[in-house]
């Protein structure tokens, strides 16, 4: 008897919240609207402006505004094509790099038992990651420029560094990607459950064979996540290559930032606007390899 009253009971719950669930769904999205309103507003009309202006033209005389591909050909052309590669080139070199060097800092914060140590490499990392733009450029010109106080020390130039070039760029870059990497990092080496640990070695699994069969599986999306982020800061960069390296080496930022101030030649905007459209598409692409698997790792390091 108890248990005929029982079951209709914890049916009814089931449904009663199964109703709930429903009814929140339309106010869920309510709740969501000023964040899509803001995003479409801060995201989708530049997005649309940059597309609208790298597919038309307009004649000077007329007035009149036609579609045409010659501003993306163009821009997949020449001296810009150059600048598309030597940025995807740079920004693939120093997000690898830094994500190597991030992973092993963050990798010795999170089994080091010094509460102090985790503290401030978090702490700096935090203040590093956010470090750069004309400051930056400064403070390396500063040191280890052609007249900097540690190249006249340690005599850099007959050692052939040369900060002014595509090898100074990448190591200012490591700067401020290889703390952002440790931001990100420490978290997912957090999620790692020291019982898997446990049972690895329980099984006779080494160290090595725990991190190449659960450790890195289970953290590869994140890790990948990491260098997607590092890639788009690297590939967006400006202020700091700017100041530091001018047009000496191949950036498409700097392309960019010609064409619309008409450094080189002047009508050369929609020219500017093709290549912004050419860097969105880029890191779309990258996006969509890193996605898929972010949802993949999610489970696992709840």
């Amino acid at each position: 008897m108890s248990a005929s009253t029982t079951l209709p009971h914890s049916t009814g719950t089931a449904g009663g919240s199964t109703t709930r669930r429903r009814r929140r769904g339309p106010r869920t999205w309510l709740a969501a609207l000023p964040l899509l309103a803001f995003t479409a507003l801060c995201f989708g009309v530049p997005l649309g402006a940059i597309a609208f202006g790298a597919v038309t033209r307009t004649d000077p005389v007329s007035g009149a505004t036609e579609a045409t591909g010659e501003h993306l050909a163009r821009s997949l052309q020449g001296p810009y094509l150059g600048s598309l590669i030597g940025s995807v080139q740079l920004s693939a070199l120093t997000a690898l790099v830094a994500g190597v060097l991030g992973v092993l800092i963050a990798q010795a914060v999170v089994t080091s038992p010094s509460r102090a140590l985790r503290g401030a490499t978090l702490t700096a990392s935090g203040v590093l990651a956010n470090f750069g733009g004309v400051p930056l450029a400064f403070a390396f010109i500063a040191t280890v420029g052609i007249s900097g106080v540690v190249t006249q020390l340690a005599d850099l130039t007959g050692l052939g560094w040369n900060l002014y070039s595509f090898t100074g760029l990448t190591v200012v870059y490591l700067y401020f990607l290889t703390p952002l990497m440790v931001l990100v990092t420490v978290p997912a080496l957090d999620g790692l459950r020291p019982q898997w640990r446990e049972a690895a070695q329980n099984n006779g699994a080494s160290g090595w064979q725990f991190w190449r069969h659960v450790g890195l599986p289970v953290l590869a999306p994140s890790l990948l996540g990491g260098f997607v982020l590092l890639f788009g800061t690297a590939f967006a960069a400006h202020a700091t290559a700017a100041a530091l390296v001018g047009g000496s080496v191949p950036l498409v930022t700097l392309k960019i930032a010609d064409a619309l101030s008409g450094n080189v030649l002047t009508g050369q905007e929609n020219v500017a606007l093709a290549l912004g459209l050419d860097m969105i598409v880029i890191a779309g692409l990258v996006m969509a390899v890193y996605l898929p698997l972010q949802r993949r790792s999610a489970r696992w390091l709840r």
